[in-house]
């Protein structure tokens, strides 16, 4: 099974924000997750994120997609998990 950390849209019409989810990639966009390990609000730039539970299934082989990806970077969670994998 292929997991991917993505976006899952939430919010009214023109007042979107987005729960960072941890999901199967066949499954669709707003579909059944795994695992919720945050949210993001574009309107006003709050992200937040559960800091272990991110880096608990980077470990374990989930891929985030791209603007997930921009998004633990901006929370320095990306960092973090490349420091752990080199082993600093």
């Amino acid at each position: 099974m292929a997991v991917k950390i993505r976006l899952k849209r939430m919010g009214a019409k023109k007042r979107p924000f987005y729960r960072v989810v941890v999901a199967d990639s066949r499954s669709p966009r707003d579909g059944k997750v795994i695992d919720t390990i945050g949210h993001y609000n574009p309107l006003d730039g709050k992200i937040e994120i559960k800091e272990d539970a991110a880096l608990k299934w980077l470990k374990q082989g989930a891929q985030p997609t791209d603007t997930a990806k921009d998004i633990l970077s901006k929370s320095g969670i990306m960092t973090k998990f490349h420091e752990e994998k080199r082993g600093k």
